[in-house]
């Protein structure tokens, strides 16, 4: 009676897991043994995969533990990648677990770049082989019951978890193995098949027939249950619904028997009769509508020794009345099952390959975070600097210090010195120059890079377009222009990015060429510079002045507000805070990341007193140039004015002017630089994204053609029906010698009533002498006159149309010709190559397949016999 059903497993092609998991780890993590580490757990992960889902598993333990960790490594990794159609992208192929192939080959599959679809089929594998484990358990001992009853269990909590979860899994829809109502019902089989191992544990054991009857009833109630859901699920294997309905008899059976004792325990022998006589008519509809399946002969003996003897001692001594079914009272349910609850981890022995990589919302927290800190910090930074080109902006207009320096009024101020040796030292107007002709190459390889990157995605979202248009609805698939919004939107920024660095490069570019004859005069030796400089009367008298004084005061003090300011913007530069800890916890408590508040307060902690000093700083800068201004006035004044003094202090300011903006564009120039460099890095991943995601479809594209390709090749097309041949022609009864000309007959007559069989015409006369295949039409005509009257011809017999039967439509379901009505009866049935069996008095009873023997010397060649097909 111990018949279980058990589950297929699905098979899977083979997917590449290593390398664009490393290929994203190389490009996402620095260098160094944090990466290498992450590598190595990439390639232990196929690793895992092939002993998982790429070889055939045995119905142990052992194996359906390697199933567990790989399911528990999948939901522990799937937070860590960014798994989708237009990042990472990884196509996962599984076949239906119940589909057999076709006569063409193949079978019904499935590819989607999603890693909820392999963890669905994984978990569906969990069940399937707990299913099986379970089934292989001998259940004839304690320890059997219990391992087969828990991993039943099990098989229907995988189950109810698919049901719940897969359609929010995939983007499409799953195959029939995976849908809701499929594994649904294959939930509720495995909860039955567990409540029937507690009732079998229940009978070794010898518990309370009370208890057993209820455990047998619920178990009845859960078949019924699954057999209801099974009625139109033909995908299914054949044996599954005649299995659920012998066991909702045989438990419903047992439920009646057991609930028997317990009545006449409590003597109830009319109840005890008429339970027995249930359960020995549902038993009997198990023998004799289910005997092929399950065996059902020791609980029938069993039921019909226990129905004998309760009806012999009622009749001989109780005489109780026999109540009707429906006037007994309900036998009661125990249920001591329940689905598995699905907790991850499953397996008690995972440890997770990729402990140290933090989860994917952590990852975009902290680039979020990063981007923020890197815009206060540019912030701070740029406000200093700019403060720094104000305060140096000012005192070239005001030539100082070279004014208080160049009291003599004909040799070259310190601080022009200072300036023309530091503008040397840097290398003067070649390396400006060489930057500046390095820019347009750097633009150009990474237009080149984007310009590739976009070619890569228009090439498959045009060949993607093309079989759309060509296969219409069948092409069931993301189009490849709203995959590909992301990526485009992301090239686009890209593009901005590119045209705003050529503006500004063309803004250095003006600034250089106006500023080039006065730096070329800072890099002249000393004697030539100082020839460059015109001469003045000299003011010593003013060497001594207290303004002057007052100038030199606030000039050192603006110095060590800006030696301040390259102090805070080192220290500010050097500020580290490792954000993962904060959000980590975070994602913890609360499930989910509040970036944006959590990463605004931790900034302000952090920057909070170094904008304080930059303000101050600032502020005081501020302060400080309105002295000067106002003290470089009163110097002014005190100086003797003339067209020499006039001219030597505007060179002078244009020297200094040059200083400052030769430092400027190398700044400039070199950002630059380095801004083309890091784009270059960027651009090159994202041309690495665009050709992964463009290999992935393509990928895809394959299967999904491929698939296309067997489906329409399963497809029933009718077949061509080749001409009536000539020789079949049928000739008319009259004298004529002009035989009729044959038209083929219609493909079906439909008959109101059933076709009567002609009369039996006699045999054909066949003259002494050798048949001939080209005889004359008066010889046939001959022939025919010695037909009698009665019997002319088999179709005047019939009524039906005088010309050659053609062969029928094929008979599939499916094709448009298909009817399930007879075929009209035809005086010359075909062979299966359209060869006539001319009809032949015999003894021997005629029926499809077995034609009568043709005798010698007829008119047609001795044809093959072919069956019927």
């Amino acid at each position: 009676m111990a018949t279980f059903i058990s589950v297929p497993l699905k098979k899977t092609s083979e997917v590449e897991l290593a390398k664009p998991l490393s290929k994203f780890i190389s490009n996402t993590y620095p260098a160094g043994e944090e990466q290498g580490d992450y590598v190595r757990a990439a390639e232990e992960l196929s690793k895992l995969r092939k002993s998982a889902v790429g070889r055939p598993l045995d119905k142990h333990e052992s194996s359906l533990e390697v199933l567990l960790r790989y399911y528990d490594q999948l939901c522990a990794v799937e937070p860590k990648f960014p798994f989708s159609e237009n990042q990472l992208c990884l196509t996962f192929t599984w076949k239906d677990a119940f589909d057999k192939g076709s006569l063409f080959g193949g079978s019904v599959k499935l590819a989607l770049p999603n890693l909820g679809y392999e963890k669905t089929c994984v978990l569906f594998n969990v069940g399937a082989l707990a299913s099986q484990i379970a089934s292989e358990q001998n259940l004839d001992s304690d320890e059997g019951l219990k391992t087969a009853a828990k991993y039943y269990q099990l098989a229907s909590g995988t189950f109810s978890h698919i049901k719940d979860t897969v359609l929010s899994a995939l983007s499409r829809e799953p195959t029939m193995d995976i849908s809701p109502d499929t594994v649904g019902t294959l939930s509720q089989i495995m909860l039955a098949q567990a409540q029937e191992v507690f009732f079998l544990k229940a009978t070794s054991d010898k518990m309370k027939d009370a208890i057993i009857a209820k455990l047998a009833n619920q178990a009845a109630d859960f078949y019924g249950d699954a057999f209801k859901q099974c009625q139109y699920k033909e995908h299914l294997p054949k044996e599954v619904l005649p299995v659920l309905a012998a066991k909702h008899c045989i438990m419903q059976a047992n439920a009646e028997f057991h609930q028997s004792i317990l009545a006449k325990q409590q003597k109830k022998f009319g109840e005890e009769i008429g339970r027995l006589q249930h359960a020995a008519d549902l038993v009997k509809t198990v023998a004799s509508r289910y005997d092929e399946y399950i065996n059902v002969k020791d609980l029938s003996d069993k039921i019909n020794r226990a129905l004998t003897a309760a009806r012999k001692d009622n009749d001989f001594i109780y005489h109780d009345r026999v109540p009707d079914l429906k006037d007994m009272d309900s036998i009661g349910k125990a249920v001591l099952v329940k689905p598995t609850a699905i907790s991850v981890p499953m397996s008690q022995k995972f440890t997770d390959l990729f402990e140290k990589m933090v989860p994917l919302l952590v990852q975009q927290a902290l680039t979020v975070y990063n981007q923020r800190k890197a815009d206060m910090v540019n912030r701070l930074i740029g406000q200093m600097r700019e403060a720094t080109n104000l305060s140096n902006g000012v005192l070239a207009s005001l030539n100082l210090p070279a004014a208080l320096e160049d009291l003599s009024g004909d040799s070259i101020p310190q601080s022009i010195l200072e300036k023309s040796r530091a503008v040397i030292q840097q290398g003067g107007l070649q390396t400006v120059d060489q930057l500046i002709r390095d820019l347009p190459e750097l633009l150009q390889r990474n237009r080149e890079i984007l310009d590739e990157s976009f070619k890569i995605l228009d090439e498959e979202e045009s060949t993607d377009t093309e079989l759309r248009t060509k296969f219409s609805q069948r092409w069931q698939r993301i189009p490849s222009n709203e995959l590909y919004k992301p990526l485009r939107t992301e090239g686009g920024n890209f593009r901005n990015l590119l045209d705003q660095a050529v503006q500004a490069d063309k803004v250095v570019k003006e600034c250089f060429a106006g500023h080039s004859e006065m730096i070329s005069v800072l890099c002249k030796p000393e004697a030539e510079l100082s020839a460059a400089i015109p001469s003045a009367n000299p003011t010593k008298t003013l060497q001594g002045s207290e303004v002057v004084g007052v100038l030199r005061t606030l000039l050192s003090d603006l110095d060590e507000l800006k030696c301040e300011r390259e102090k805070l913007e080192t220290d500010i530069k050097m500020v580290q805070f490792d954000m993962t800890n904060k959000f980590l916890t975070a994602l913890a408590q609360d499930g989910a990341l509040n970036e944006e508040a959590i990463s605004v307060t931790q900034l302000d902690s952090i920057y909070g007193g170094y904008t304080q000093k930059v303000q101050q700083n600032l502020k005081s800068q501020e302060e400080i140039l309105g002295k000067i201004q106002v003290s470089h006035e009163e110097f002014s004044k005190m100086k003797q004015s003339n067209a020499d003094s006039n001219q030597r202090e505007e060179m002078l300011k244009k020297l200094a002017a040059a200083h400052d903006n030769y430092f400027e564009l190398c700044k400039n120039l070199n950002e630059g630089t380095k801004f083309y460099n890091d784009l270059t890095e960027i651009l090159l991943k994202f041309q690495t994204k665009c050709s992964d995601i463009v290999f992935a479809r393509k990928t895809e594209r394959d299967e999904l053609l491929k698939e296309l390709q067997q489906n329409i090749a399963r497809e029933p097309s009718a077949p061509s029906i080749p001409p009536v041949p000539a020789y079949q022609a049928t000739h008319s009864s009259s004298a004529s010698t002009t035989p009729a000309i044959p038209t083929p007959a219609p493909r079906t007559v439909f008959q109101q009533g059933k076709p009567q069989p002609p009369a039996r015409p006699p045999p054909p006369v066949i003259s002494s002498s050798t048949p001939s295949t080209s005889a004359p039409p008066a010889a046939c005509n001959s022939a025919d006159a010695q037909i009698p009257p009665a019997a002319a011809t088999p179709s005047q017999a019939m009524g039906a149309p005088t010309q050659a039967q053609g062969p029928p439509y094929p008979t599939y379901q499916g094709h448009p010709g298909f009817y399930s009505m007879p075929m009209p009866y035809s005086a010359y049935p075909y062979g299966q190559y359209h060869m006539p069996f001319m009809y032949q008095p015999s003894a021997q009873p005629s029926y499809p397949g077995n034609p009568p023997a043709q005798p010698s010397g007829y008119p047609y060649p001795q044809q093959p016999f072919y069956p019927q097909q």
